[in-house]
């Protein structure tokens, strides 16, 4: 099956709102709901915790990350903190949410939730369907489906009570869902881990803020925006480049700019002020002033090089 991009920043990806635990949920810890317990969400957003979305009737589709991929009875979620996803729930429609925070269900992972994609799978192997829900579709058959409907019953009835031995009960139920995916997912695991070393998510996300800024190098590029057509937060786009590339956005803008112009200057015959406009500057001598800082020499003493070089 092919799956598309999911929806860009038409979609009000731009105004993405982050969401804590109490604002989406009656406990701090862990808590499990039905359809209709709170207004579902119908716009892509995030949130501080993980989600697991059980779908049990109704077709959808789920945007989640940079992927859009099928979402219905018999199928779950799997969402790591911070990454944008939806599912616009069709009217008819019914689902369970189970939501969590890392330390409920993982109190010895030291990783910040804004890290996860970075950790092994080995190290945590029930992190897998969350960090590769992007890649894979977790349908069960009827018979794995009708277990996994007992533990949410189960589940509901614990939580309710909260008495002595109900979080570990519910800890428990949570790790055989978990594992059950693990289990019937487990080949398209094993190969997402070996093929994307667990960073997919943030390589895809870098690629497409890369692919965004040499695509509106004549425009103005904000962090903002940029981080919308990655599905991003403005500051986790910060802290990925700083991780990954210990470069700001400005730097990974200007550069870009400076290698289209250098690709301008030696391969036209325009101006260098149309090659400065082009380049997203709309002052010829900021222009010029960057590009010494950049080359320690001018866009013209620049062209007059290339000739040189290629009349030799």
């Amino acid at each position: 099956m092919i799956h598309t991009n999911a929806p860009s920043r038409a979609s009000g990806i731009s105004n993405v709102k982050t969401y804590g635990m109490l604002e989406r949920a009656d406990h701090p810890d862990f808590d499990i709901r039905l359809k209709g317990v709170r207004t579902a969400l119908v716009t892509p957003h995030r949130h501080e915790y993980f989600q697991i979305q059980v779908g049990l009737d109704g077709q959808s589709n789920q945007a989640i990350g940079g992927a859009v991929r099928p979402f219905g009875p018999r199928y779950l979620s799997f969402v790591l903190p911070y990454r944008v996803h939806m599912v616009p729930h069709p009217v008819g429609s019914n689902y369970c949410i189970i939501n969590f925070q890392q330390k409920f269900l993982w109190p010895a992972l030291e990783v910040d939730p804004l890290d996860l994609d970075d950790t092994p799978m080995a190290r945590c192997p029930d992190l897998a369907p969350f960090l590769f829900q992007e890649y894979i579709d977790f349908e069960f058959n009827e018979a794995d489906f009708a277990r996994i409907r007992s533990w949410i019953d189960e589940m509901q009835i614990l939580n309710q009570d909260r008495s002595f031995g109900a979080l570990t009960g519910i800890r428990g139920i949570l790790q055989q869902i978990i594992g059950l995916a693990c289990v019937r997912k487990q080949a398209e695991l094993l190969h997402c881990s070996v093929q994307h070393g667990g960073k997919t998510s943030q390589r895809d996300a870098l690629q497409r803020v890369v692919r965004y800024v040499k695509d509106n190098l004549d425009k103005e590029i904000s962090l903002t925006e940029a981080a919308a057509a990655a599905f991003l937060s403005p500051n986790y786009l910060t802290h990925l480049l700083k991780k990954e590339t210990g470069r700001t956005f400005t730097d990974l803008v200007t550069d870009r700019r400076m290698e289209r112009a250098k690709e301008l200057l030696s391969t036209s015959n325009i101006r260098v002020r149309e090659v400065a406009y082009q380049c997203g500057f709309n002052d010829e001598a900021y222009f010029n002033r960057r590009f010494r800082q950049q080359f320690q020499q001018t866009p013209k003493q620049f062209r007059e090089d290339v000739i040189a070089q290629v009349a030799a």
